[in-house]
């Protein structure tokens, strides 16, 4: 998994390159709420281009970070993509 934050749109890109189940995502998790935490920013962007398998851990995990996002009141859900 990568993430590189784009100071400009204060967007965070998480790129996912392996199978997202009960065995990677707390790892995926810790990463990706340390990285909402360092940039705080105003919207996550998941590229799941090259996973091959999401079993519905993977799906809490994403759904866990829009929880905190909101939370945070950085969610934007007026925004176009």
């Amino acid at each position: 998994m990568n993430s590189v934050f784009l100071e400009r749109d204060k967007t965070l890109l998480v790129e996912i390159t392996e199978e997202i189940d009960h065995h990677t995502t707390d790892k995926m998790r810790r990463k990706i709420d340390d990285d909402i935490t360092r940039y705080m920013p105003r919207k996550i962007i998941f590229d799941f281009n090259k996973v091959s398998f999401m079993d519905s851990a993977g799906i809490g995990m994403v759904i866990g970070r829009y929880k905190m996002m909101n939370m945070l009141g950085r969610n934007n859900t007026d925004e176009k993509c």
